[in-house]
């Protein structure tokens, strides 16, 4: 089991320059994330949940503020850190095995326990039997299990998540939640899930954070205090879908007035 990380956002500012003027993604964001936590994220279209997604990974260095994992400033990409994407990016020339495999190119495992480590996450992510089927014979949901196991494989102490099953049909999407939540709770590290379905962000994270866009910003965040594994009709969880769908409410009503 990987060692969940860590994970302290402190007033983090993102600004990007558009026809030579500065156009503010991300204001004043601070957020801390205790290890083994599953924390989702939700907001209109360019709130800049993704963006805050690329700078905890790395992609993205240009930031104010900081970003810590177990205390340590974040510096580039890392092993420590895995990513999905809502495109399951995987190589069609490849395997399964061998999509899985690419992300322990760097790893100083030997063959065998690299073998080994990918065969358990094939197993984690309930792909036996597809070892070495090409992509074009997986179903979406399917290959969004690849992408899982791809970034599971070296043990990351957070697992980000970014629209990962946006792409999917509302039965493969109902499936595919219920296995990450089996997966996070197998697995044991800190998972952060940017997301446009509310349902989604609530029957998955123990904490929903709610932003506001142009800039970004937390607006609130609302915990959800259902234990693990939930079922989605739960009272409790319903209740919690309606006051976070309430700040969507009052974000619209605000957006009417000011446009009047």
């Amino acid at each position: 089991m990987a060692k969940p990380g860590h994970l302290t956002l402190r007033n983090i500012r993102k600004q990007y320059t558009v026809n030579g003027n500065a156009f503010t993604v991300l204001d004043g964001v601070s957020l801390d994330i205790a290890p083994g936590e599953f924390v989702s994220i939700v907001g209109h279209s360019g709130c800049g949940k993704s963006t805050l997604l690329r700078l905890v990974m790395g992609l993205d260095g240009e930031y104010e503020g900081e970003i810590l994992l177990d205390g340590h400033r974040l510096r580039g990409t890392s092993l420590d850190r895995g990513i999905v994407f809502q495109e399951h990016r995987l190589f069609p020339w490849l395997s399964v095995t061998d999509n899985i495999g690419l992300a322990l190119q760097n790893s100083p495992l030997t063959k065998a326990e690299r073998r080994d480590a990918i065969q358990q996450h094939v197993e984690l992510v309930g792909l036996q039997g597809f070892e070495k089927a090409w992509p074009n014979q997986l179903s979406g949901g399917m290959s969004q299990r690849v992408a899982i196991a791809r970034a599971l494989v070296n043990r990351p102490e957070i697992l980000l998540l970014d629209e990962p099953f946006g792409a999917l049909d509302a039965l493969n999407r109902a499936k595919l939640q219920a296995e990450l939540q089996r997966i996070w709770q197998v697995e044991g590290i800190t998972m952060i899930l940017v997301t446009h379905d509310v349902e989604e962000a609530i029957f998955l994270g123990d904490r929903v954070v709610v932003m506001e866009p142009r800039p970004g910003r937390i607006k609130r965040i609302v915990p959800v205090a259902t234990p693990h594994p939930r079922v989605r009709n739960d009272c409790n969880l319903l209740q919690v879908r309606e006051s976070v769908l309430e700040e969507f409410r009052e974000e619209t009503i605000e957006t009417i007035s000011n446009a009047a």
